[in-house]
């Protein structure tokens, strides 16, 4: 005797059908459709059960952005994060660039929605947080804050002070820019700079922070501004001392702990205590190389929100099962 569950016949069918109707359709309660039908409101539960194992009706989700729902939803979990928005992978492979807009849209959709006037909003230097800027349309009145300053020798869109303008522009709030670069050759040099008015001015609204937009840079060639700003010495050094991941020029072991290097105290850069203390921090993170910088960062406990790609996602998810969160 097969064990193998039976389809409703047409008779079933249609009875089914016309419970899930008013329920999914109509807004009818399981009480009211009980009542309405002659049935137990459990029986109801039941019925819409078969109803969608029999394929009678099947459930889609439709948001209004190109999201992998199941992709999210797994990272959210197994990170503990708030929200998590992973880039759904396109039918055809895609340049970095094209990939790039795609997360910068997503990340000013939402900043969009969250950011109050109640905020004050801290940006990285990042090619993907200046795409996030040219996507926002409109936001809340409220000051914006650089985080870092700006990688010498890049080009003059993809700067931080442009960006931190910009949206200062659409929101019509204070902008506090940093107008220094964000690698100096000493220390004496960086700590002569933050003395500067306009450059301390900033740095002393970094203890007001309530929301942050930051990109996560991988500790390897081509994966990160900072790494490929310094010379092969220096950055082999700090890679031997268990560097995975880079945020605003600081650095993270694959634990998630803040690092201690020489290239603390030559950057202008918002500090790592200062970014763990702001309420609210979006990442930016994608493709497949930056999978394991990603975990990284993600364990420190800093990120709220993560904004990332197909890519990437899959990888990250092998790493969260094999070292789970404790």
């Amino acid at each position: 005797m097969s064990g193998k569950k039976q389809s409703p016949g047409l008779v079933e069918s249609l009875l089914l059908a016309a419970v899930a109707r008013r329920f999914y359709e109509q807004g009818a309660s399981k009480l009211e459709i009980a009542d309405e039908f002659g049935v137990s409101r459990f029986k109801v539960a039941r019925m819409l059960d078969t109803a969608r194992e029999a394929g009678i009706v099947t459930v889609e989700f439709r948001l209004p952005a190109p999201v992998d729902l199941v992709l999210s939803e797994e990272i959210r979990v197994a990170y503990r994060l708030d929200r998590v928005l992973v880039l759904e992978r396109a039918p055809e492979p895609e340049s970095r660039e094209v990939a790039r807009r795609k997360i910068g849209s997503l990340a000013a959709r939402l900043l969009t929605e969250i950011v109050t006037t109640g905020d004050v909003i801290g940006l990285s230097w990042a090619r993907s947080v200046n795409a996030m800027t040219e996507a926002i349309e409109s936001l809340p009145k409220c000051p914006v804050v650089q985080l870092c300053g700006v990688q010498a020798g890049m080009d003059m869109r993809d700067r931080s002070v442009e960006t931190v303008s910009r949206v200062a522009s659409v929101s019509g709030g204070q902008a506090y820019p940093i107008f220094g670069p964000l690698v100096l050759p000493d220390r004496r040099t960086t700590e002569t700079l933050r003395r500067q008015p306009g450059i301390a001015e900033t740095f002393g609204q970094f203890k007001n922070l309530t929301k942050a937009v930051v990109s996560i840079g991988a500790w390897k060639p081509e994966e990160s501004t900072v790494y490929d700003a310094l010379d092969e010495t220096e950055r082999s050094a700090i890679a031997k001392r268990g560097a995975k991941a880079e945020v605003s020029a600081r650095l993270f072991d694959a634990d998630g702990t803040p690092m201690s290097t020489g290239l603390a105290h030559h950057v202008l850069a918002i500090s790592a205590e200062e970014l763990l203390a702001v309420p609210e921090v979006i990442a930016l993170g994608y493709t497949e190389p930056k999978a394991e910088a990603i975990d990284a960062v993600l364990r420190s406990g800093m990120v709220s929100t993560l904004i990332t790609d197909a890519a990437a996602a899959v990888p990250l998810l092998k790493l969260a099962e094999a070292r789970p969160l404790p």
